[in-house]
């Protein structure tokens, strides 16, 4: 019997084992004791909380809500609580609860997290120093290196060493671990991380510290490598480990309040967090990985994008979510949004940045979004971003004390923004203070407000064109062959200009865009992410190997959800791999048969070398060897039923809001229609230029454009 069929039988074991205490079918149900529950998702974003709200209906269709309310920093729950006031949610009627946060991201760029100590090796408390010599600044003899989150004084050895290949080379040292303790202790460390070398291969002695740890200071917060990462690179392992050790007491708290709050107003239904990966998961396995949250909301955007696509028939997208702080875009191909572990967080032209392997929704992300704020550098050039003005003050418009300009104001002051609809009507738009602000930019510059407004849009503009650059020209994607998914708050107003500029043919704004993150949630399944480290060459003697690392993988993934209640017959799995030449030092990913018997070496060979082509421009004679094992273990959530609009037979004429004079840049200041998004039915079209106003956003039609209203109510505008 070989080792695959072994594993086989073991695995089918382990399903029937688990599948007798577990619960059976899906985990996600539509009634409860004979009544429909209702489905939430609320995104805490940098500036505003979003939130949806789906109620289905016995006799057909649903009530959908769909709000945005600042986000309340520090005390984040209360913009949660705020937004489910507004929506008129019953919390006893919650059956399904996910939320999204930038929580994790912003405290590691704030550096607000807890003081961190890190455990290793001994003769490798420097990895974190020496990082990688690859340096982006390549001709600045002045370039130094970020500063590693924990400062060499609370980088501490033990003694101990493990081979590549997983076998002890030296014990661990246990006892030196009370000396370490003490020492971290006297310095007021909060959080440990224990990366020792090799453990990807062999965690053993990481579990050993780990525990022992648990025992002598269990006041302290302890996360090891292998818990978040089993990839081979000391460098990203430690750097990944140290991070999510870091934030962690953040997230706890953080998710404790949460919970605690939504508690204590009626909500019985379990909660369940968005994940980098594009997949939710549950409030226990996000306290216990942290870092899977660092690109929460954005990641259920880009799902959000992919399901939508998949509804209306358009499979390749590039999504585009523009909110008060940042821009975030994505390429979705084939209806499947791209994943990545070469992930980093304040990587630029100028710095190196900080890795983080954990599975990301392969997302660039800038500092552009509607609070950034407008400034002169030294060389009197004007920038737009990365700071932001936030909700509170907010942009000079808001009336709130802001007096730096931001992209809203500009918006506002061309004319983009109805001054007199601002935010639906919630917020009186100050537009003296937002003349103030962009005057005071245009008299450093010897310019009037209005050139000023338009000047930052532009900048605004290209910034975020070369964030979708960098998504698809720059990774071998031509975007004339992709459609524009435009949300967020700022999406549908820039998306129009950025799709002319890159020739991309249409653009797509889905209803209530401007939360559509949170949407994304509803739409998300249940995902963990399993990747190995273990070079294996790709040839037929090696295909038995591979089917068995894989089943343990599976086995393991099985297991794991069946602990939190979910049956092994509801777990779905997909094989991925990292691949590459031999004699190469990166790898391609690709993704396997469903069925691991039909895994063949040659056609896992025609499947790289079709990846490797697309991304390189050409091929290799070298043999391939597969070097990280990845399975993507998912559990289906029931998803909400996309109602269509219902059609009155109204005409175009019956949603005009009114005329307003609109700065269209190099088209000039047109006389355009203004549009109420919410009276547009399926078919009505509507010729550029024009505006279709919606109380958290509006979408720009510009000169030779066509928009036209799909079933579902999204808004399609035609470039050509």
């Amino acid at each position: 019997m070989s080792p695959f069929e072994t594993v086989q039988i073991i695995l089918k074991l382990v399903r029937n084992l688990l599948e007798a205490t577990a619960l059976r079918g899906a985990p996600f149900v539509l009634s409860r004791a004979g009544r429909l529950i209702v489905r939430i998702a609320t995104d805490v974003g940098g500036t505003f909380t979003d939130l949806v709200y789906f109620e289905p209906r016995a006799s057909g269709g649903a009530l959908v809500k769909a709000v945005k309310v600042d986000t309340t920093s520090p005390a984040f729950e209360q913009g949660v609580l705020s937004a489910m006031r507004l929506a008129e949610v019953k919390e006893p009627d919650i059956g399904f609860f996910a939320h999204g946060s930038t929580v994790v991201i912003n405290a590691l760029l704030s550096r607000a997290g807890a003081t961190t100590g890190l455990v290793t090796t001994r003769g490798f408390r420097d990895v974190l120093e020496i990082a990688r010599s690859n340096r982006p600044d390549i001709f600045n003899f002045l370039y130094r290196k970020p500063a590693p989150f924990v400062p060499r004084h609370l980088r501490q050895e033990i003694s101990e060493r493990m081979a590549h290949d997983g076998s002890v080379i030296e014990p661990v040292a246990l006892d030196e671990l009370r000396t370490i303790v003490e020492y971290f202790k006297q310095q007021q460390v909060r959080s440990v991380a224990v990366c020792l070398l090799h453990s990807y291969a062999n965690p053993a002695h990481e579990i050993a510290i780990k525990q022992r740890l648990s025992e002598i200071a269990p006041e302290l917060c302890v996360i090891a490598s292998h818990e978040i990462i089993r990839e081979w690179r000391e460098y990203e392992r430690a750097s990944t480990t140290v991070l999510s050790a870091y934030v962690k007491p953040v997230a706890d708290a953080y998710l404790s309040n949460l919970e605690g709050a939504l508690g204590k107003a009626g909500l019985d239904a379990p909660i369940y967090v968005m994940q980098s990966n594009g997949g939710i998961d549950t409030l226990a396995t996000a306290r216990r990985c942290p870092i899977s949250m660092v690109e929460s909301g954005p990641a259920s955007g880009v799902l959000g994008a992919a399901a939508l696509g998949k509804l209306i028939g358009e499979e390749n997208l590039i999504a585009l979510d523009i909110g008060g702080t940042t821009a975030k875009c994505a390429l979705i191909e084939k209806g499947r949004a791209l994943t990545t572990t070469q992930y980093f967080i304040e990587r630029s032209a100028s710095s190196a940045g900080y890795p983080i392997r954990t599975p990301v929704v392969d997302i660039v992300e800038i500092g552009n979004g509607g609070g950034s704020i407008a400034w002169i550098d030294e060389a009197g050039k004007l920038k737009v971003g990365p700071h932001s003005a936030g909700a509170i003050p907010g942009p000079a418009a808001y009336g709130r004390g802001g007096n730096q300009p931001t992209t809203t104001d500009a918006n506002l002051l061309t004319g983009r923004i109805d001054s007199g609809y601002f935010f639906g009507g919630r917020i009186d738009a100050d537009v003296d203070s937002a003349t103030r602000a962009l005057s005071a930019i245009g008299d450093k510059l010897d310019l009037p407000a209005a050139d000023v407004a338009r000047g930052i849009i532009r900048i605004a503009n290209n910034n975020m064109i070369n964030a979708l650059k960098l998504v698809s020209v720059n990774r071998g994607y031509d975007p004339r062959n992709f459609v524009l998914i435009a949300f967020g708050g700022g999406g549908p107003m820039h998306a129009a200009a950025l799709a002319r500029e890159l020739q991309i043919p249409k653009v797509i704004v889905p209803r209530n865009s401007a939360v559509f993150s949170a949407w994304g949630m509803l739409m998300s399944d249940l995902r963990r992410d399993y990747l190995l480290t273990r070079i294996t060459p790709l040839q037929s003697s090696s295909i038995s190997q591979i089917r068995s690392t894989y089943s343990e993988l599976a086995a393991a993934a099985i297991e794991a959800f069946a602990e939190e209640g979910f049956s092994a017959r509801s777990v779905i799995v997909q094989y991925q791999a990292d691949l590459r030449y031999e004699g190469q030092e990166h790898t391609v990913k690709i993704a396997f048969p469903n069925e691991l018997s039909a895994l063949e070496p040659e056609a896992v060979r025609e499947l790289f070398a079709a990846e490797y082509r697309r991304e390189y421009s050409y091929v290799l004679p070298n043999d391939i060897e597969l070097v990280n094992y990845h399975l993507v273990a998912s559990v289906p959530v029931e998803k909400p039923t996309i109602e269509p609009l219902a059609i009155t037979g109204a005409p175009l004429k019956s949603a005009l809001r009114g005329r307003r004079r609109i700065d269209f840049d190099e088209d000039g200041c047109l006389d355009a229609p203004a549009y109420d998004r919410a009276r547009l039915e399926p078919s009505m079209r509507i010729h550029g230029p024009a505006a279709i106003d919606e109380p958290d956003t509006v979408t720009l039609v510009w000169p030779g454009q066509l928009a036209t209203i799909d079933a579902f109510g999204n808004i399609h505008i035609s470039l050509a």
